[in-house]
């Protein structure tokens, strides 16, 4: 442990402000800083890479806030299961952190910033040695191994900066860097596909034969030639986007909420609130990377000759596990005259598949974070707050709490389920877990500015907020 101390104590980070309240406009200067680094770093690519196999998961990389094949190819990725796994070993009794003090939160994100740099060491050579990120073929073979190793030195160098990035806003923006990477990557992705002029080779669509990726010109190009059925597939494509985002929100705004009282002031007392998506987006998160990971090691046993887990031709599955985890675009082949039975079933399959994953990984996700309500009921007496009309015992807490948490955890599971894979099968403009994601880390961040700043921002800023 003495080792452990010292270590956490001299490890580098980014020194917090001095001050107590940072304003606004600081805030607000440091965050789009580094959201421009971000974007820059994504367009930066890997000196002496080759064949990049992972540019196929392309629904992957927006959701761990990365662009395969630049030098932020990790994302968020390593700081994300550093969380997760720290979190679950910690909600288990496995390691035991004492987060109500400064020094047990100290220690809890010491240890979590050391488990970071080990997944961003690891998955770099994974993603190099496995031939996911492979050199240039052009090279000479004696240079080939040192290659190798050129690249995961920049991806080790991507993954470091990202970690000290989410720092930075962590301390210094609005959030987290975390949550701001995947709604910035999301929210990119929508808009390039709703509003992009180019084509899909780079080349601006007006003028020439082929159609541009934003959906709203394909919409206005079909109308305007008179092609019905491409007017329909883009119109749907934003309609739907615009629906399953008015849904979560909705969504994400419903909750419970328990009256307390202050046990020693009476007549002052406040409400717990228990939202309905009681897990947030925590068990789409973990639903859409065990597909991902599904894909990326059929992808890998394929590629030695071993399809246990099923064949792609392209990006496409279509063979095995990975077919039928694959969410087909229902309202193209119902347009288009290519609705069968068989996709029917793969979609019935995907749907259910990704609402009781998301309903067990919710139910695990609450026994093991500390949401269950007998670690919400501690809370409450820790706060000095009981049931009005009840004697202090955290006990009498646990039973009201449990009628609701548990119903909560899995209709909150089931319904953020049935979005996620909604929006896949509909085919809207993003993947269903990364519109769920943007949406509620973007209400979260509202939420958060209105409270905290809504004083010191500009009147009209303050006007479109709604105060």
């Amino acid at each position: 442990m003495a080792f452990l101390d010292v270590l956490l104590n001299n490890l580098p980070e980014v020194k917090g402000p001095d001050q107590k309240k940072l304003s606004f406009k600081e805030k607000l200067k440091w965050t789009s800083i580094v959201l421009v680094g971000f974007f820059v770093l994504g367009v930066v690519p890997l000196f002496g890479l080759g064949q990049n196999a992972l540019q196929q998961f392309e629904q992957l990389s927006i959701i761990l806030g990365a662009s395969f094949g630049s030098i932020i190819s990790l994302g968020i990725g390593p700081i994300v299961t550093a969380s997760i796994v720290l979190q679950l070993l910690n909600g288990s009794g496995i390691i035991k952190f004492d987060t109500t003090s400064s020094e047990g939160r100290k220690r809890f994100q010491g240890v979590q910033k050391i488990l970071a740099i080990f997944f961003i060491i690891f998955e770099s050579f994974i993603f190099v040695l496995l031939g996911g990120l492979a050199p240039s073929l052009l090279l000479a073979p004696a240079l080939y191994r040192s290659v190798q190793f050129v690249l995961i030195f920049q991806l080790i160098l991507g993954g470091i900066l990202i970690l000290f990035m989410d720092e930075v806003i962590s301390k210094w923006g609005f959030g987290s860097g975390v949550s701001l990477f995947i709604a910035a990557g999301v929210s990119s992705q929508i808009f390039i596909r709703a509003f992009s002029p180019l084509t899909a080779t780079g080349l601006i669509a007006f003028g020439t034969s082929q159609a541009p990726v934003g959906q709203f010109w394909v919409l206005i190009r079909s109308i305007i030639s008179s092609n019905i059925t491409g007017a329909i597939l883009a119109f749907s494509a934003i309609f739907f986007t615009i629906l399953i985002f008015l849904i979560a929100v909705y969504g994400q705004a419903m909750k419970i909420e328990i009256p307390l009282s202050f046990g020693r002031v009476r007549g002052y007392g406040v409400r717990w609130p228990l939202n309905f998506l009681y897990t947030s987006n925590i068990p789409v998160i973990l639903i859409a990377a065990l597909i991902a990971n599904i894909q990326l090691w059929a992808r890998l046993l394929e590629s030695k000759g071993y399809a246990l887990l099923g064949t792609f031709a392209g990006s496409q599955p279509v063979s095995g596990v990975v077919s039928w985890l694959f969410p087909p675009n229902l309202v193209q082949a119902a347009i288009t005259g290519g609705l069968s039975l068989d996709l029917l079933t793969k979609s019935l399959i995907y749907m259910i598949f990704f609402i009781l994953g998301s309903i067990m990984f919710s139910i695990f996700w609450v026994q093991t974070s500390g949401m269950d309500a007998a670690s919400q009921a501690k809370q409450i007496m820790s706060s000095g707050l009981q049931v009005p009309g009840f004697r202090r015992d955290p006990r009498v807490i646990e039973q009201i709490l449990s009628r609701y948490i548990f119903p909560l955890t899995v209709m909150g599971g089931a319904t953020i389920g049935l979005l996620a894979a909604s929006a896949d099968l509909l085919g809207a403009l993003a993947q269903g877990t990364g519109i769920l994601l943007a949406v509620m880390i973007i209400y979260r961040l509202y939420q958060e500015i209105a409270q905290q700043h809504m004083m010191d921002m500009h009147p009209m800023l303050r006007k479109m907020m709604g105060k």
